[in-house]
C-alpha cells in the first residue's frame, strides 16, 4: 500500500486539527497504507526560523516528505492562511519536493469565512514545490469538532461524511497512481 505523511502545522498540541487528523489517519491505516505524522512545531524552532538545511531533524523530516507517495498537509487557520510555522517547513522542501505526489489539504477555521485559504494560501505554494495533482481536500469550521471529556475528539457526521469522501478520493488516486508507475511506456 502507499507511504503517506501527514505534514502538521499546528502550533499546539490540543487543536481541534488533531481530530481531523487522527480520524483520516485511522482510516487510511484501516485501508492498510502506512502513515507517518510530522508535527512541524516538534522540530528545534531556531533550525526552522534560520531554515537551518543541514539540521539533521529537518534533514529526516524533509526525509520522510520524500519517500512519500501523498502529503496530508493539515493546518488551523489564522488571519486567512495557514500557520507561520507551516510554512517555515514548507521554505525547507527542495524545489520539486512534491513533484509526483498526492496533496492533500485538511484546514480548520473559525468561519467558513476563510475556506479560500486553501486556493490562495497553500495551492500557489504547493504548485511551486512541484505539486500537479492537488485533491480538493476539507476546510472544517471548529463548531464541527468536540473536545471529548477524558481526550481525543468529536467530528460532526457531516465532518466524517467529507472526510470519508477525501480518503476515498485519495485512495482512488493512490491506486490509479500506482497503475501508471508500474505500466510500461506505449511505444
Amino acid at each position: 500500500m502507499a507511504n503517506i505523511i501527514v505534514i502538521s502545522g499546528s502550533p499546539t498540541a490540543s487543536s481541534r486539527l488533531h481530530g481531523l487528523i487522527q480520524y483520516s489517519e485511522a482510516q487510511l491505516k484501516q485501508q492498510g497504507h502506512e502513515v507517518v505524522h510530522l508535527q512541524v512545531a516538534e522540530l528545534p524552532a531556531e533550525d526552522l526560523i534560520k531554515a537551518n538545511f543541514a539540521s539533521s531533524a529537518v534533514i529526516e523530516a524533509v526525509a520522510k516528505v520524500e519517500r512519500a507517495d501523498a502529503v496530508i498537509i493539515a493546518s488551523p487557520v489564522y488571519k486567512a492562511s495557514y500557520t507561520g510555522v507551516l510554512k517555515t517547513f514548507l521554505d525547507l522542501i527542495p524545489q520539486k519536493g512534491f513533484q509526483g505526489k498526492l496533496i492533500v489539504p485538511l484546514f480548520i477555521g473559525g468561519t467558513i469565512a476563510h475556506l479560500l485559504s486553501i486556493d490562495y494560501a497553500l495551492k500557489p505554494v504547493a504548485n511551486a514545490l512541484g505539486a500537479t495533482n492537488i485533491l480538493s481536500g476539507v476546510y472544517a469550521i471548529d463548531q464541527w469538532v468536540e473536545k471529548a471529556e477524558g481526550g481525543g475528539f468529536n467530528l460532526s457526521d457531516e465532518l466524517k461524511s467529507r472526510l470519508d469522501g477525501t480518503i476515498a478520493q485519495l485512495a482512488e488516486e493512490l491506486k490509479w497512481q500506482t497503475l501508471r508507475q508500474g505500466t510500461p511506456a506505449i511505444r
